[in-house]
C-alpha cells in the first residue's frame, strides 16, 4: 500500500530565498511523525507547503495517492488533511462552542459531527467546562486544546501539528504530548512539526530532521533518539 502521504522533492521560496530545498518523506497511515530541527530550518514552510497555504516553488505533494499540487487549500481540508497552525489561530471573540462548531464547518455529516464534538469535549474535559466562554478568555494550554479539537472536528485523516509545545508550561506541553499520542491510538495519522526534538520523537514511530531546508537525517524515532550526531546537534543531555 502506497503510505498516506509522500513528499516529494519538495521546495519553497519566499523572494530570492530558499526556505525548503528538495525534502523528500512519507507518512505511513496511523503512525506519527515528527518533523524536528532548530528554529529557520524549515519546518513550518514544509508544513504550510502541505497544506496548500504557501504556493510550492518544486515538488509534489501526493495525499491518499492524489497529487496535492493544484489543490486548494480548502478541497484539501475536505479531503481530510487538516492543520493545526503556529500559534494557534483561535477565533478570540467566539465562544469555544462556536470555535469547535466552526471547525466542522466541510462537514454534512452533522449527526456524525455531533458524536465527534462529544469525542472533543471527552478528550479535553476543560473544554466542556468552558464551552460557553470566550475563547479569548482561555490560557495559552486551553488555546491549544481548543485548536487541536477543532482541527478534529473536521474529521482529518492526517493531523498536522505545527509546533503545539510552544509557550506552554512544562506540564502542559507533557498533556500535550500524551494527548496527541492519544489522537494517534485512536487512529488519526500525526506529522508533527516541534523544535522540542527530545518529546516529539519519544511519541513518534519516525523523525525526520531538517537543517537548512533539508533532510539531514531520517529514520525510526527510537534509533535517532540514540545517534551521537542527532544528540549532540539538536537533543542535548537528557
Amino acid at each position: 500500500m502506497a503510505p498516506l502521504l509522500e513528499v516529494e522533492g519538495l521546495s519553497v521560496r519566499y523572494g530570492g530565498i530558499e526556505a525548503v530545498r528538495g525534502v523528500s518523506f512519507s507518512v505511513e497511515e496511523g503512525s506519527i511523525v515528527a518533523l524536528v530541527g532548530a528554529n529557520g530550518a524549515g519546518k513550518s514552510s514544509t508544513l504550510l507547503a502541505i497544506s496548500g497555504m504557501v504556493k510550492k516553488a518544486g515538488g509534489a505533494v501526493r495525499f491518499r495517492g492524489e497529487d496535492l499540487s493544484r489543490t486548494r487549500a480548502d478541497r484539501i481540508v475536505r479531503a481530510g488533511l487538516v492543520q493545526v497552525p503556529e500559534g494557534r489561530a483561535i477565533l478570540s471573540p467566539l465562544s469555544v462552542a462556536e470555535n469547535l462548531e466552526l471547525g466542522a464547518w466541510t462537514r454534512r455529516d452533522r449527526a456524525a459531527a455531533r458524536v465527534d464534538l462529544e469525542r472533543v469535549y471527552g478528550l479535553f474535559p476543560r473544554l466542556a467546562e468552558r464551552k460557553s466562554q470566550v475563547a479569548g478568555s482561555l490560557s495559552g494550554g486551553e488555546q491549544q486544546m481548543l485548536a487541536m479539537g477543532r482541527a478534529l472536528m473536521a474529521s482529518p485523516k492526517l493531523l498536522l501539528l505545527d509546533e503545539p509545545s510552544m509557550g506552554l508550561a512544562p506540564k502542559l506541553v507533557s498533556l500535550v504530548f500524551a494527548t496527541v499520542a492519544g489522537i494517534a491510538a485512536a487512529g488519526t495519522t500525526v506529522l508533527l512539526v516541534e523544535q522540542n526534538a527530545r518529546a516529539a520523537l519519544k511519541i513518534a514511530d519516525r523523525g525526520v530532521v531538517l537543517t537548512h531546508g533539508s533532510v539531514a537525517t531520517a529514520g525510526p524515532s527510537d534509533r535517532l533518539l540514540a545517534d551521537p550526531a542527532v544528540i549532540e546537534a539538536f537533543l542535548g543531555k537528557a
